[in-house]
Formats: structure tokens, C-alpha cells, sequence
């Protein structure tokens, strides 16, 4: 055999693999695209089901409410009150002229549903599935109703509560301005509060402001508050620069109550005013009230704030 006859005899192998090979690809694709249809035709035929029950259902609803409504005002319509309460009372009393309560109602009166049996076109259990329907919508939108208002009455409660303790903390605001009145008593507290200040602190030299009525008080307790301050601190005793320039709001009036103000105390800040300590009487009650706010609440309502 020369080598033309190999050579066409390989040739012929070839085409043979390959047609084979097509052959192969295609059934494997024809069966592909058939499992692929009797899928997708299981799929859509279970979704068309799950579409029709639910319409199914829907339709049903809708024919209950069209019995409902359109037998409601016949003549030949026997009127039946139940009491529903998560459940539906046993007893019932029927009245064709009018409507009549059950002999035992229930505590709950927003739960009075009237429904009806016509015993031309209903037997008695459709009558009652019917009154179980009307009995769980009204039941529901008077539940509704009262969840809203109970809602509403909480809200005022607290709103009330919130105004009682406002108007005390503003009673206990006005109340600081008799602090600076007694000047011995506030000679020593600005000192105290001079020496908490930089303890709190603990720098060298730090900047102090205060009110301008309060300038000379200040500034007469400043020698002995460092010295304090260097004893309990066990340090030397800090440059204090008071603010000449700028000066912490002035003391409330009656005539300007919406104005800034400051009752007392002072503001320290060290040197490149990274650190600020608020020292005013305005603050120290801030934070009290903010401490003792649930203790305040008690006493006053009786019970701890949430």
C-alpha cells in the first residue's frame, strides 16, 4: 500500500469519526431540548393551577360577600348576632322581625357582629361561616381602632409626663439665680468649683471665663484655689489666666427669657482649648437631672422611666 492509500484510507477514518460525532451531538441535543420542554410544560401547567386555586378562592370570597350583602335587607333574612372573641358563641337567638342579642353577651361589646341566614338559599353552617367572616373583619377593625387610641392615650401620658418634669427643672433654673445673692456662700462654692475644675483638668496653666458680675469674686478665690488644688494634686500650683475680654452670658431676666444666660460658675480650657471642663451652675444641674431622672420619675409618677 503507497502512501496515497493511507492517506485516503485516514481520511475516510476521519470522516467517519466525525459523522459519528455529529450524529452523537445531535441526539444528545434533540434529547436535551425535550427534557427541556416537558419541564418548562410541567412548570407552567403547575403555575396555571396554583393561578387557578387562587382565583378559584378569590371567586368563592366574592359570591360569599355578594350572598352576604345582597340577602342582607330581604324580607325573608333571619338576623343572628354572634359574639366573636377569637371564637364564635354557641348561643344564638333569632328575631325575623329585628335583631336581638344573644342571652349571655360577652364583656367585649365592639365585638357584636350582626350576620344572617337565609333558609331559602343557605342552611344553617353557611349562615355561621358567614358570621364568622363578618364577626373577624369587624373584630379586627375594632381591635384596630382601640390599638390606635390605646396608642394615642400613651403618647399623651407620656407627653404629660415629659411637661411635669421640664416645668421642675425649669422651677430648679430659676431657682440657682439665689445662689449668687448669698455672696459668702457663692465666694466658696466658685472656689470649690475652681478646684474641681482643674482637677478634672490637670494642666499647668489654664484659661478661665466667667460672668463679669462675677469677676472680682473669681478672681479674689483664684490664690487660694491653686493652692488647694496643688495639695491634693500633690503638684505645683497652675498659672490661672482669667478672661478679661470675653465673659460668659449674663444672669437670666424676666424681660429677656429666650436670650443666653448663665446663672454662675465659670468654664475652664487649657492653654490651646483642646480640653474644656463646664463648671456653670447651668451645667452641674444638667447633670444631675440627667443622673437622677429615673429617681425623679419615680417619685413623681411612681414608677421607673423605660
Amino acid at each position: 500500500m503507497n502512501d496515497a492509500d493511507v492517506s485516503k484510507q485516514i481520511q475516510q477514518m476521519v470522516r467517519f469519526i466525525r459523522q459519528e460525532a455529529e450524529e452523537k451531538a445531535n441526539e444528545i441535543s434533540v434529547s436535551a431540548e425535550e427534557e427541556f420542554n416537558i419541564e418548562k410544560l410541567q412548570l407552567v401547567e403547575a403555575e396555571k393551577k396554583k393561578i387557578r386555586q387562587e382565583y378559584e378562592k378569590k371567586e368563592k370570597q366574592v359570591d360569599v360577600r355578594k350572598k352576604m350583602y345582597g340577602y342582607l335587607n330581604l324580607p325573608n333574612s333571619v338576623y343572628i348576632i354572634s359574639i366573636v372573641t377569637g371564637r364564635l358563641n354557641s348561643d344564638w337567638e333569632v328575631n325575623v322581625h329585628g335583631v336581638e342579642y344573644v342571652s349571655e353577651i360577652d364583656s367585649l361589646e365592639v365585638a357584636k357582629i350582626v350576620s344572617f341566614v337565609d333558609f331559602m338559599d343557605f342552611d344553617e353552617n353557611e349562615g355561621i361561616e358567614l358570621g364568622k367572616e363578618l364577626g373577624r373583619t369587624k373584630f379586627k377593625s375594632y381591635l384596630n381602632e382601640y390599638s390606635m387610641q390605646l396608642n394615642a392615650s400613651r403618647i399623651k401620658v407620656l407627653q404629660a409626663q415629659d411637661d411635669v418634669v421640664n416645668s421642675m427643672k425649669e422651677a430648679a433654673s430659676k431657682e440657682l439665680l439665689n445662689v449668687s445673692r448669698d455672696h459668702h456662700a457663692y465666694k466658696k462654692l466658685l472656689k470649690d468649683l475652681i478646684v474641681q475644675s482643674l482637677l478634672r483638668l490637670k494642666e499647668p496653666a489654664v484659661l478661665l471665663r466667667c460672668r463679669k458680675d462675677d469677676l472680682h469674686l473669681v478672681e479674689s478665690v483664684l490664690e487660694s484655689a491653686g493652692r488647694e488644688y496643688a495639695d491634693k494634686a500633690k503638684v505645683h500650683s497652675p498659672e490661672i489666666i482669667v478672661d478679661t475680654t470675653v465673659f460668659l452670658p449674663p444672669a437670666p431676666t424676666h424681660h429677656n427669657p429666650h436670650v443666653s444666660s448663665c446663672s454662675g460658675g465659670m468654664v475652664l480650657a487649657s492653654r490651646d482649648g483642646k480640653i474644656v471642663c463646664e463648671n456653670t451652675l447651668d451645667a452641674r444641674l444638667d447633670v444631675v437631672f440627667r443622673k437622677k431622672l429615673p429617681e425623679i420619675r419615680r417619685k413623681l409618677f411612681g414608677q421607673v422611666a423605660a
